[in-house]
C-alpha cells in the first residue's frame, strides 16, 4: 500500500493519494512521511501541518525525516513562527544536533528572512557538512549579503570540507551579482579540478555569469562544451545575447533551440522578447509572441506584455503602448507602466509621462526610481515647479534620495565609490586622470549634460565629472592593463551624462566597459552601448 501511495504522489495525484491514505487500515512512519512529503511538494503546506498534528496523536515519536519535511513546509509558508515552534519541539525531543535537521533549519530560517537564526543553527552544528555550508551560503546570498556569502565560501575552503557542484553553482551566481570575474574564474577552475566539468547546473551558472558580464565568447564556449543542456542553459545564453544588444544572435539561438526539440518556457519567451526589445526587432517580436499561443500553447503573461510595451515605446509609438496596457487581459502591472514611463522620458512626452508616473506611484508609493524618472522628465523640460512638488512629495513620504554608489573589483578586491569620493588612497591620482579623460572625450564630441538631475547641489560641469561611476571606471583604468575589460555595478539608473561619457571613454581608451545599473546591463565598446541609448 505504501508503494501504491508513493506512485500516486509521484504522479501528482495528490487528492487521490489523500483518499487512499485515509482508507489505509494500517499506517507506519513511511506512510505518514510519503503523504506529508507529497503535500509539501504540492504546496499544500497548511494541510501538511494538519496531518503532522494527526500523526503525533497516532505515532508520538516522530522521526527526524518528518521534521525536516515540515521545515520545508514552514519555508514554503514563509512564516518564521511555525518554524520556530518546530525548532522548539526538535530541541525538546533531543534532535537538535542532527545534521539532517540542522540543514533543514538553516534553509527554513533563511527562506523566512531570519538569517541571524540560520547562522546560529549553523554555528551550533557539531559537524559542518557540505550541505550545511551550502545552505548557509545560499541563505546569505538570498538576502543580498553577497560579500558575507563569499567570506563564508572562503571559510569553507579553509575548513577542508570537499565542495560539490551546488557549492560552485551558488558561488558563481554570487560572483554574477558582485561582478567578481576573478572569483568566478577560481570557481570555474575548482569545478574542473573537482570532476564537475560537465555538470549541467554548474555550467549553466557559468553561462549566466559570463553572458551577463559581456564575455559572450566564454559563455558560448562553456555552452557548446556542455554534453547535456536543459532549458535553463538555453535561457541563460539567449538572455545574455539580448542583454548586450545582440538581439539577432539571441533570436537565432532561440530558433536553434526550437529546432533541437527543447520545449520553451515562459522564461524563454521573456528572454527572447527582451532581446528583441533591446535591439528593436519589432517584426520578430510580434511573430514570437503570436507563436506562444499558436505553436507552444503558452499564454503570454504580464512580463511578456511589458516587453512588447517597451518595444513600442522604443519605436516612439506611445499611444499604441498605452492602448496595449489598457487592452491586456489582466490588471496592468507596475512593469508595464514603468516601460511606458521610460519611453516617455526618452521621447520627451511630459504629459503622458506624468500620467504613467502617477499610476506607478499609486501602485508603488515607496519606490524611489519612479519619482527619479519623473523628476528627470520635468528637469529636462525646465518645469521647476513640478520638480519642487515631486521633491515635496518625497519629503512628505519620508523617501530619501540616497547618494549613488558604484563598485568595481580590481585584483580580487571590491572598491566602492560615492559621488565626489576622496576617501580612496589613490583619490588624487583618480581625480587627475578623470580630468584628463574629460579633456580627451571633449575632443571627440562630449558636451556635459546639464539637464541631469542633481538634487540639493548646484549643477556645474565640475560636479558632473565626479559621478561615482566615472570614478570607479577611472580607478579600473589606472589599476589594470590596457587589454582588461572593466565590470562596474551602479546602485542607481545611470544618468544621461555618464552614459555618453562612458561611451566615449570606451572609445578613446579602447576598453570594453560593462556597467550594471538599476535598469539593465550596459556593454560599452567602440563608442557605442548595447542598450542603443534606450534605458
Amino acid at each position: 500500500m505504501n508503494r501504491i501511495l508513493l506512485m500516486h504522489v509521484k504522479c501528482g495525484m495528490i487528492r487521490d493519494a489523500r483518499i487512499l491514505f485515509d482508507e489505509m487500515r494500517e499506517r507506519n512512519f513511511v506512510s505518514w512521511n510519503i503523504m506529508i512529503g507529497g503535500l509539501v511538494d504540492s504546496g499544500e503546506f497548511r494541510e501538511a501541518f494538519q496531518l503532522l498534528s494527526m500523526m503525533r496523536q497516532e505515532i508520538p515519536d516522530v522521526g527526524s525525516r518528518t521534521f525536516a519535511i515540515m521545515m520545508r513546509a514552514s519555508a514554503g509558508l514563509e512564516i518564521a513562527f511555525t518554524g520556530q515552534q518546530l525548532h522548539a519541539l526538535v530541541t525538546k525531543l533531543g534532535m537538535n544536533g542532527h545534521i539532517f535537521i540542522s540543514c533543514a533549519l538553516i534553509d527554513m530560517y533563511s527562506k523566512c528572512g531570519c538569517i541571524d537564526d540560520a547562522r546560529c543553527v549553523f554555528d551550533g552544528m557539531p559537524e559542518k557538512t557540505v550541505v550545511g555550508w551550502n545552505s548557509i551560503i545560499a541563505g546569505y546570498a538570498l538576502h543580498g549579503y553577497s560579500e558575507e556569502a563569499l567570506d563564508l565560501y572562503h571559510e569553507m575552503r579553509s575548513s577542508g570540507v570537499k565542495m560539490d557542484h551546488f557549492t560552485y553553482s551558488i558561488i558563481i551566481r554570487i560572483c554574477a551579482r558582485l561582478a567578481s570575474l576573478e572569483h568566478a574564474k577560481q570557481a570555474h577552475a575548482g569545478l574542473m579540478r573537482s570532476g564537475f566539468a560537465f555538470d549541467t547546473v554548474s555550467n549553466t551558472a557559468l553561462v549566466d555569469f559570463y553572458s551577463k558580464w559581456g564575455r559572450l565568447e566564454d559563455a558560448q564556449r562553456v555552452f557548446d562544451r556542455m554534453p547535456r543542456k536543459n532549458v535553463f542553459s538555453w535561457n541563460a545564453l539567449i538572455a545574455g545575447y539580448g542583454n548586450h544588444g545582440q538581439g539577432i544572435e539571441a533570436v537565432k539561438l532561440y530558433e536553434r533551440m526550437i529546432r533541437e526539440g527543447i520545449a520553451p518556457t515562459h522564461v524563454t519567451f521573456l528572454a527572447v522578447l527582451g532581446a528583441c526589445g533591446y535591439s528593436g526587432l519589432s517584426d520578430k517580436a510580434w511573430k514570437i509572441i503570436d507563436s506562444m499561443r499558436e505553436q507552444h500553447e503558452i499564454e503570454p503573461r504580464a512580463m511578456h506584455y511589458a516587453c512588447m510595451i517597451e518595444l513600442l515605446g522604443r519605436e516612439g509609438l506611445l499611444d499604441q503602448a498605452l492602448a496595449l496596457i489598457r487592452d491586456t487581459p489582466f490588471e496592468p502591472t507596475a512593469n508595464m507602466w514603468a516601460a511606458l514611463l521610460t519611453a516617455c522620458r526618452i521621447h520627451g512626452n511630459v504629459e503622458l509621462g506624468r500620467y504613467a508616473a502617477e499610476v506607478l506611484v499609486g501602485m508603488e508609493p515607496q519606490k524611489l526610481s519612479n519619482y527619479i524618472v519623473l523628476l528627470n522628465i520635468y528637469k529636462s523640460f525646465g518645469r521647476l515647479n513640478e520638480v519642487a512638488r515631486v521633491m515635496e512629495t518625497l519629503k512628505r513620504r519620508e523617501i530619501a534620495l540616497l547618494p549613488a554608489c558604484s563598485w568595481i573589483e580590481v585584483k580580487k578586491k571590491p572598491c566602492v565609490f560615492h559621488f565626489g569620493d576622496k576617501s580612496h588612497a589613490k583619490s588624487e591620482e583618480i581625480c587627475t586622470r578623470v580630468g584628463k579623460l574629460m579633456e580627451e572625450i571633449v575632443k571627440v564630441g562630449y558636451v556635459p549634460n546639464r539637464k541631469v538631475l542633481l538634487p540639493d547641489v548646484e549643477e556645474k560641469d565640475q560636479i558632473l565629472t565626479y559621478h561615482s561611476e566615472k570614478l570607479a571606471i577611472t580607478f579600473g583604468l589606472i589599476s589594470t592593463t590596457d587589454s582588461t575589460s572593466l565590470q562596474v555595478v551602479q546602485s542607481h539608473r545611470i544618468c544621461e551624462d555618464c552614459h555618453l561619457a562612458i561611451k566615449l571613454i570606451a572609445m578613446v581608451t579602447g576598453r570594453e566597459i560593462v556597467v550594471r545599473d538599476a535598469s539593465r546591463f550596459h556593454h560599452f565598446k567602440h563608442g557605442a552601448c548595447s542598450c542603443g541609448d534606450y534605458w
